[in-house]
C-alpha cells in the first residue's frame, strides 16, 4: 500500500501541470473514481480542509490521502510521490534554463500547457461547484465571491483570496452560532 501511494502521487505530480489547483482534477479522477478511496463527500470535504490549511492544497490532499490509508508511513508516501516528480524535473530544467526557455518550441509548448491547465482548473470549479450543497447560504456566498473576484480581476484591485477564505469561516460560524441547525440547514 505504500508503494501503491508513492507511485499513484508520483504519477499525478509527474503528469499534471499548473499546481494544486490544476491537480484536484486529476485527483478526485484517481482517488474517488479509480481507487476508491475517498467519496465524493470527504474530498470536498479534504479540499476545504486543504485550502484552508497552509501549504500547497496537491501536498494537502496527498498526505490526507496518505494518512487515511496508511497513518503517518502513508502520509509521508503519498507526500513524496507528489513532490518528488516535481522537484526532479524542476532540478534538471535549472540546469539548462536560459537554452531551454529560449527555444521557440518550448514557448510554443508552454502557451499550450496554460491554456490546457486553465481548462484543468476551470473543470475542477464546475466539479466542486456541482457538489455544492443546495442551501440557499452556500449558493449565496459562491455568488457574491465569484461577483467579486471577477470584479477585482476586471478593475485590477489587489485583493487575497485568502480574505475570501477567512471571511467564509467567519460567516459559517457566525450562522452556525446565531442560527439553529434547522435553520442553517433550510
Amino acid at each position: 500500500m505504500l508503494a501503491e501511494l508513492f507511485f499513484t502521487f508520483a504519477k499525478i505530480g509527474l503528469f499534471t501541470f499548473g499546481g494544486g489547483y490544476a491537480m484536484i482534477a486529476q485527483i478526485k479522477e484517481t482517488v474517488v473514481e479509480q481507487k476508491e478511496w475517498l467519496d465524493e463527500e470527504e474530498l470536498m470535504q479534504m479540499i476545504t480542509v486543504a485550502e484552508s490549511t497552509p501549504g500547497p492544497i496537491a501536498i494537502n490532499m496527498a498526505t490526507y490521502v496518505g494518512y487515511k490509508k496508511k497513518g503517518v508511513a502513508g502520509s509521508a508516501m503519498a507526500t513524496l510521490g507528489v513532490v518528488v516528480p516535481s522537484l526532479v524535473i524542476l532540478y534538471v530544467i535549472s540546469l539548462f534554463l536560459d537554452a531551454f526557455m529560449e527555444n521557440k518550441y518550448v514557448a510554443y509548448a508552454f502557451t499550450g500547457i496554460k491554456c490546457g491547465v486553465a481548462f484543468l482548473i476551470l473543470r475542477a470549479g464546475f466539479d466542486m461547484m456541482k457538489k455544492l450543497e443546495k442551501r440557499v447560504v452556500p449558493r449565496i456566498t459562491f455568488g457574491v465571491v465569484f461577483v467579486l473576484m471577477i470584479l477585482f480581476d476586471l478593475l485590477s484591485v489587489s485583493f487575497s483570496s485568502v480574505w475570501f477564505i477567512l471571511m467564509g469561516g467567519v460567516l459559517g460560524i457566525v450562522l452556525y452560532a446565531v442560527l439553529s441547525p434547522k435553520e442553517v440547514e433550510s
